[in-house]
Parts: C-alpha cells; structure tokens; sequence
C-alpha cells in the first residue's frame, strides 16, 4: 500500500492503521454498503465465529466449577480467595513488569498475600491502565489467541483489555452460571440485544432496526433508534424470531418497553429481560413485568472482567468471589460496613496475561445489611450499585438514548469527554484532552455525533476539567429536555 493511501485512510478512521487491523476496517466498509441480507449474513458468520470463541475449548469444564463452588460455605470462599490472590501474585511478580516494580518498591511479600494484607498494595488507576495496559502490564507469558477488546468510552478514551481464548471461556461461564442460569436461561435461548453496537450504521435510516445473529439466535436492535414511531418494528423482529428473553441497556431496554405499552401493542411474553448498564430501577422492572409478562435480573460487570455482581432468583445482588475480589473501600480507606456505601476496588482473577490489581474500576455499591439468601449461596449481597444514572438525550424525531458507545473511541488524546444536551438540536461536547486535538479529530467527532442523532448543532470545547457529582464521579451525558 502506497504512503499516501495510508494517510487517506487513517484521516478517514480518525487513527492509526496497522495492516493486521486494515481487515477490520475494510469489513467495516463493506458492511456499511451492503444490502441488508448480507449484512445479516455477516452478523451470523462472526455470530459463529464468536461462538466458538466464548463456548468452545474449557467453556463446559469451567462453568462445572463455577456451578459446584454455589455450595461453599463462607470459610470455604475465604480459602479459595486466599489461594487464588497468591497465585495471581506470584504470576504477577515474576511476569509483569509494571508488578515486579510495583511490588519490591512496596516491599510487597507474594507469598504472605491474602485478604487482609492486600490494602498494602496501592490502587490501579484507570488512567494508568489505559497508558501502560498494552505495554508493562502485559505479562511475558501469554495465554493463546489473545485479542483487546475496548470499553465503551463514555466518560473518555477506552480501556483496552487483553483477552486470551481461555481467558474469554473463563468469563463466559461465570455469565452461563451466574446471570443466565440464575434468570432460568441458557446460552440455548433465543434473545434480543440492545447494547452499543452500530449494526444500523445510518442516524436516520428507514429501518429495520434490527439485525440477526443466526449462530446464537440473537436478535441485535439498535439502540440508537427507538421512538414512538419505530416501535412496531422492533416487535416485528421479536415475533419473528421467538426470542425468549430480552438483554443489554437497562433504559434502552426500558424505552422501548414503554413504547410498546404506549402504542398499546401486545408484546411476546418472555422468560426474562436481563438488564446492565445503568441502573435497574423499580419502575424499569414493573414496566418489564406489564408488557412482557416477566421478572427482570439486573447485572452489573464490564469489559475489564475483573468484578461480577448478578441477581438471583430471589431479586439478591451476589457477588461472584470467584471472578474476582471486590473491596468496598470508604473515603478514608477503610472497609465499608453492612449498610454502608464504598467505591469498588476490583482484583481479578481470571486474567493472568493482564492482571487488575486494586483496580478503580469507577463504580460504587452498598453492603447489604443482611448477609442471608433464600438462594443459601454464601456469596456477598449488594443492595445497590451506585453511579450508573445517566441523562437522557431525546432525538428531534422522539428517539431516546442513554449511551453513546464509540463517540471518542480511538482518539488517546481525550482523556474525559461529556455530552451536553441543551435544546433536541443543540448540543455540546466537553472535553479534557491531553493535547491539542487535530481538525480531522473534532471532524470525526462531529460524525459519529450527527450519525446517531441525524442534523445537530454542535458546540465542541476543550475544558481543564469536568465536574464532579458527590460521589467523584462525573456525568457521562447531560440533558436539559425533559
């Protein structure tokens, strides 16, 4: 490829193309142009592809463990806990470099590691996992088939996280055995998603508004899309393809249920609607009960993979201790108390090639005072997980979204990045950069802002920093249209 196509083309992506990702790219462009049914031919071929990543090789003989470990007692989480924080501490030390440091300039001993002494470790920043998360806190000896997958971006410049093939069956089968099987589901039922991805590509596209992941019986609608008018489309694709339950953003999921009912459309009845994200509040879960006909589990992980809390049958938020152990940290560093509200700080124990360690992963939650389940799983009960609500933007034509996944994707510059609603045509972007941004950047903002919203005004400003809420954290989306 000549110098100066090479250019064009990262102008084009808004950043730098390797030629082992310029087959990515160039799928993208081909799907973008492409009829409809090939489009969906596409979806089911990396449908398939992404199956046998996620459920083949150890998938079966780790989600057996996962289900056996339900019957621990309490002692019994302890010691495992214990056990797995000095394995991944000996790994740590002896192949990741930014640990091997860490560790002799705090005089950590990794063979005394355990639940107690682990406060001696300082935390991990997300700001300096997205600086060295690619470089020193790799380990030298890696896991086969490992690929970085990216954080949705919403509040700045993506993580990116290093998966292995065992690494992701891992992590697979704590969702089979903890958010599917407690919801009554397996990976053998048909679902409709609504999460970040950009299946419908065009802001104001006529539909449908829904692709179809033939391999996995998956239904993915855009989030992007949902209105008053839209909505019988959306049930289209639920009728059409039996889906037996519904997943992915909790107010994307929310919106359309609520379309549904004030269409006064009859809706399938489902066997559950898994809900992350944003927060699960009580008016999502009767909505959900009224035009589905079902009970709501809500979820809560994300793409670092390091901390799992799901609901069980009973409607108890469960800490999964074997996906990793969650502090609850106060602001003057102690531990969190039942009833009390702590910032979680995440160790991960399934991810050896990149490990999080004291991870601030940006999430708060509140200790349950009461510690028992009619599920009798001894595993840690969250009340709630705080510093998930996030504005709602509604579109000129009545579309309502709540995330917007990808805006500042592959731009290292923006460190924060907040979206300001003002009027349903004017709009502001906020942004912390860590240098000036180039016109074709701001550009490319532009875009992906006025392809998921249609015609906008659009105010971009560089800021020294964004304002915080009580809790430290800022709001990723703002609207002043109620």
């Amino acid at each position: 490829m000549s110098h100066s196509y090479y250019n064009i083309l990262c102008i084009i992506f808004g950043h730098k193309i390797t030629y082992s990702n310029l087959a990515g790219l160039l799928s993208n462009l081909i799907y973008k142009y492409a009829p409809i049914f090939i489009q969906n031919i596409g979806i089911s071929i990396y449908g398939y592809k992404w199956k046998k990543r996620r459920f083949g090789g150890i998938f079966k003989s780790e989600y057996k463990q996962y289900i056996n470990r339900e019957s621990f007692t309490r002692n019994d989480w302890i010691n495992y806990q214990n056990s797995e924080l000095k394995k991944l501490f000996n790994h740590a030390q002896k192949e990741v470099p930014y640990y091997k440091v860490l560790f002799e300039k705090h005089h950590i001993d990794v063979n005394k590691i355990d639940l107690i002494s682990l406060k001696e470790v300082p935390y991990l920043e997300k700001s300096t996992l997205r600086e060295l998360g690619e470089k020193s806190l790799l380990s030298f000896k890696k896991e086969y088939g490992g690929e970085f997958y990216s954080s949705s971006g919403s509040t700045g410049t993506p993580t990116k996280i290093l998966f292995s093939s065992a690494m992701h069956q891992r992590w697979s089968a704590a969702f089979e055995a903890r958010i599917r099987n407690w919801a009554g589901l397996s990976i053998k039922n048909s679902r409709g998603t609504i999460g970040g991805r950009r299946v419908v590509l065009k802001g104001e596209s006529k539909g449908p508004f829904y692709r179809y992941n033939y391999f996995e019986k998956q239904v993915y609608f855009s989030a992007y899309h949902i209105n008053y008018a839209n909505t019988s489309n959306y049930l289209e694709a639920m009728n059409k393809y039996q889906l037996d339950y519904m997943t992915g953003y909790a107010m994307s999921n929310f919106f359309l249920a609520r379309f549904i009912e004030d269409n006064n459309f009859k809706a399938p009845k489902l066997k559950a609607v898994i809900t992350s994200s944003e927060k699960l509040t009580e008016e999502m879960r009767n909505t959900f009960k009224r035009v589905y006909g079902c009970k709501t589990y809500d979820s809560y992980s994300g793409v670092e993979a390091c901390g799992l809390i799901s609901e069980c049958e009973y409607g108890k938020l469960h800490i999964s201790e074997d996906v990793g152990h969650i502090e609850l940290i106060k602001e003057d560093g102690t531990n969190a108390d039942l009833g009390e509200i702590g910032e979680m700080v995440c160790t991960g124990f399934l991810n050896y090639d990149q490990p999080l360690i004291r991870y601030r992963i940006g999430d708060m939650a509140r200790l349950s005072l009461k510690q028992s389940c009619e599920c009798k799983r001894n595993m840690p009960i969250i009340d709630e997980i705080i510093g998930r609500v996030e504005d709602t933007v509604v579109g000129q034509d009545g579309r309502k979204m709540v995330r917007f996944h990808g805006i500042f994707i592959n731009i290292p510059k923006i460190i924060e990045g907040q979206i300001i609603q003002h009027t349903l045509s004017q709009f502001e972007i906020k942004l912390v950069t860590s240098n000036q941004l180039s016109s074709e950047e701001i550009d490319l903002i532009r875009q992906r802002m006025k392809s998921q919203l249609g015609k906008i005004e659009l105010n971009i400003n560089i800021v020294e920093s964004i304002p915080r809420n009580n809790n430290g954290k800022f709001q990723a989306v703002i609207s002043h249209v109620k």
